[in-house]
């Protein structure tokens, strides 16, 4: 009987998920979104949860409303370079370039900020907005069409990411940050936990720095000598020698080509490569050297 029992509930949540998924717009791994606002009635919010670190949206026909919440699992990357966790979570959001339609706002408690407005044909392409939420707090991301006699050629779409404290050190929205924080080089034991966490460990030398305007960001080109670790294919190339890449860090930082090898280090963001720690190799050397004596190293690197 019990075994019974347990067969009509397994199947009557089977059902629920069935009938769930077959009226939502969910990608079935819930990290995306894409749906249209034809079949919505005006005045009404359809509410979506997504359960990813990251992910796109994208919002055909905007019509009424979308009440978007995120609650990504993110045990391993809710922790900074300095191997601690503060419960703090960083997620930023990046419109496409042909944004229209809708205004995207941050709920925070209630509360509506907006963080990109309906574009003009004219208008530039919007920019990344990065926003925190502290443990406790009730955020979601509200997108409210804006009225349109004509909406065929309208869609708003964005990708977004959330990291741990670790983002911090880095931002592309138009607050302003801690210049001192944001590009004071790390300590030791920042460095070696960078080496564990990072999107991509590599050295190599600064070949030069460019400017991206539209980023607000200093554009590092380096020639990698050794790609100890890379989650994506940042570093490439056909030489024996060097691979080269890209590497984002903020204008303010004031970062000038010269000589030298260093250990870059960093997170990926929006598919490009953004600084976290990045000593002289030598210095490295040096600390990770000292900590292995010590045995301290939160993991094992070849180092030369």
């Amino acid at each position: 009987m019990s075994n019974f029992l347990l067969w009509i509930n397994a199947t009557w949540i089977l059902l629920f998920a069935i009938f769930d998924v077959s009226f939502s717009n969910y990608s079935e791994d819930q990290c995306s979104w894409r749906g249209s606002g034809l079949s919505q009635q005006q005045g009404s919010v359809e509410q979506i949860s997504l359960h990813c670190s990251e992910g796109t949206l994208d919002w055909l026909y905007p019509k009424g409303a979308l009440r978007l919440t995120l609650s990504p699992r993110l045990p391993s990357v809710a922790v900074g370079p300095s191997g601690s966790s503060s419960g703090l979570i960083t997620a930023c959001v990046k419109p496409s370039e042909q944004f229209h339609g809708a205004q995207l706002y941050l709920e925070r408690d209630g509360v509506l900020e907006l963080l990109v407005g309906d574009r003009l044909e004219t208008s530039p392409p919007p920019r990344v907005r990065c926003f925190s939420r502290l443990p406790g707090e009730r955020v979601a991301l509200f997108l409210q069409a804006t009225p349109h006699q004509d909406i065929s050629r309208r869609t708003a779409s964005f990708r977004y990411e959330l990291r741990g404290d670790w983002t911090a050190r880095l931002s592309l929205d138009s607050n302003p940050i801690n210049n001192e924080d944001a590009c004071r080089p790390c300590n030791n034991t920042e460095i070696l936990m960078a080496v564990c966490t990072s999107d991509f460990v590599v050295r190599g030398n600064i070949r030069s720095v460019d400017e991206d305007e539209n980023l607000r960001a200093a554009v590092i080109k380096v020639s990698a000598t050794r790609v100890f670790r890379q989650k994506y294919a940042l570093f490439t190339g056909n030489s024996r020698l060097a691979s080269r890449g890209e590497i984002r860090t903020l204008i303010q930082c004031g970062v000038k080509p010269g000589p030298g090898s260093f250990l870059f280090t960093g997170r990926v963001h929006f598919g490009e490569a953004w600084l976290g720690c990045a000593p002289r190799y030598k210095d490295f050397q040096r600390a990770y050297i000292a900590a292995k004596a010590a045995q301290q190293i939160p993991c094992e690197l070849p180092v030369d």
